[in-house]
């Protein structure tokens, strides 16, 4: 089909489409009975705390964002469920046809919902707008090792890649950077708006989008025409309902008016729901880790600042690492839903090893004000130091708040820092963040596919999604060489080398690792928690 009779196809989908999303959203918010247009019994209501930035996937690098893409988009490769590991997705066949040459073949009478043919000229499309966009808060930095693509057909994409033998690239096909998206509803050059996507009816995964407000309530219907690997919904419909607080998302779930509560709850509210025995509180594997990160150019001592003097930013970085409690954290704050993390790899991934725990605070894990003291002092830093750290009141949970102050709290105790502490919403954060606003702050990081590269190549490349200006060209030249190395133990030992030179220079400070969570009602089953770390409407069935 060329492209201007796809485009053809799209328009005469439109009115339709709009004039159902219309219908749909109105009784969503009506609520009540079941007529098939929205929340009645039976569509599958979600509730959760967290927050969409935009839906184009060259635009968001976050947990918010991805929950709805991996509903909607396609993906060449896919984890399939209860497994961590990659297979063909709307992909008929993925090899390696050369040592750089990463071959796909697509299943025959792909379509988005919109009627356009899929076909490989929209995988190239795909990768290419990435690339070409390259969005501060997009994930084009996994695409690192991304020469080109090529398409000598309309079922086959031939990725070429810069280095030989890459062993993560199957897995990015599957993150953030791996939606397909409609090359005739999508800009080339530019973010697409989330209207015009919903609009266009952009989507060939799981589910479509059938009525979208933003942050609001999305519903979305089953696409009886995706191909994949994951096989149809289980569900025709799920409503996704967004709660400004824990507090009501609580509330919702307990009181019946949501089926399931996914993201973010409270570690309080969790106890409490843990004896409700109208629902039951479902826990799976975690890959979720909290970190602060450190402005190489606006941290005290840093590049940009007028006191600028690196060995005297490194000390503050390090003092900081001496004075965080983890295990107060862990305890006090999150009733042990988070454990404490000393490693950049959380724990139960190949390669994870803990360097934080012997290099700072008291050399077994606790914290050392005489050890933060000490650094200061050798650095030539006199203190109190000012220190602006900032934090997401809606993006992380509820207990963000709680965190934060006790990590102010532990700083301001030794008597080395004063704290500034500071919160801003995750709309205006994630734009913040990357241009220079914040000199600390916190992240959470929730994998895109589970393997110990993932915790370290947004991070710590040069070009990193973080765009906190560190550049170590050492460990960018291992993070690069260590996705080529087949041999594991031989890969195993790069992945522990380059942990150990990011400790060293402590870009990033992670401090907990948390596990999955969803809160289900007692007519739901299906909930999946799993290594794959997506959460996933289709397995999930009610009454």
């Amino acid at each position: 089909m060329t492209s201007a009779s796809r485009r053809r196809a799209r328009l005469l989908t439109l009115t339709a489409g709009a004039t159902g999303a219309a219908l749909i959203l109105a009784g969503c918010a009506g609520g009540g009975s079941d007529d098939g247009n929205g929340s009645g019994s039976g569509a599958i209501t979600v509730g959760t705390t967290d927050k969409v930035t935009v839906l184009d996937p060259a635009g968001s690098y976050d947990n918010g964002s991805f929950a709805i893409m991996n509903q909607v988009f396609p993906f060449l490769m896919n984890t399939p469920y209860g497994s961590p590991d990659v297979e063909p997705d709307i992909a008929e066949s993925a090899e390696f046809t050369a040592p750089t040459q990463y071959t796909v073949t697509l299943k025959e009478g792909l379509t988005f919902a919109n009627g356009n043919e899929l076909t490989s000229s929209d995988v190239k499309f795909t990768f290419d707008r990435q690339l070409a966009i390259a969005d501060d808060n997009g994930p084009s930095s996994l695409l690192y090792n991304l020469e080109s693509v090529e398409t000598p057909d309309d079922l086959t994409a031939v990725f070429t890649l810069k280095s030989e033998n890459d062993q993560i690239f199957p897995q990015i096909l599957s993150s953030p950077a791996g939606p397909i998206v409609d090359e005739d509803v999508f800009s080339a050059t530019e973010l697409t708006s989330d209207d015009d996507i919903v609009e266009g009816e952009a989507f060939a995964g799981q589910y479509t989008i059938e009525s979208y407000d933003f942050n609001n309530l999305v519903s979305f219907r089953a696409n009886p025409d995706y191909q994949g690997v994951l096989g149809a919904p289980e569900n025709e419909q799920v409503v996704l309902q967004y709660f400004a607080d824990s507090s009501n998302l609580k509330l919702a779930i307990q009181e019946g008016e949501i089926d399931v509560a996914h993201r973010s709850l409270s570690a309080t509210d969790i106890a409490d729901l843990e004896g409700n025995d109208d629902v039951s509180v479902e826990t799976g594997p975690g890959g979720e880790i909290r970190y602060i990160v450190f402005n190489f150019d606006t941290q005290p001592f840093g590049a940009e600042t007028p006191e600028a003097d690196e060995a005297k930013a490194l000390a503050v970085r390090q003092a900081v690492a001496d004075l965080i409690d983890r295990d107060a954290l862990s305890e006090d704050t999150y009733k042990g839903t988070y454990t404490p993390l000393y490693s950049f790899v959380p724990e139960g991934l190949t390669g994870a090893v803990e360097p934080l725990k012997e290099l700072y605070g008291d050399g077994e894990g606790g914290p050392s004000t005489e050890a933060a003291e000490k650094r200061l002092s050798d650095a030539g830093v006199e203190g109190p130091v000012e220190l602006s750290l900032q934090y997401s009141n809606d993006h992380y949970g509820p207990t963000s708040g709680d965190e934060y102050a006790a990590i102010k709290s532990q700083l301001e105790e030794s008597g080395l820092f004063t704290v500034n502490l500071q919160t801003t919403e995750w709309v205006q954060y994630s734009k913040d963040r990357t241009t220079d606003v914040y000199p600390l702050y916190q992240l959470g990081w929730f994998p895109d596919y589970s393997d110990a590269d993932n915790y370290l190549t947004p991070f710590f490349l040069t070009e990193n999604f973080l765009g906190n200006h560190y550049d170590n060209p050492e460990v960018n030249e291992l993070i690069l060489q260590q996705a080529s190395i087949v041999d594991p133990a031989e890969r195993t030992a790069a992945l522990e080398e380059i942990q150990a030179k990011v400790a060293a220079d402590l870009s990033t400070i992670p401090y907990l690792q948390g596990a999955q969570v969803a809160v289900v009602g007692s007519d739901i089953s299906g909930v999946t928690l799993d290594a794959s770390f997506k959460f996933r409407f289709a397995p999930i069935t009610k009454g």
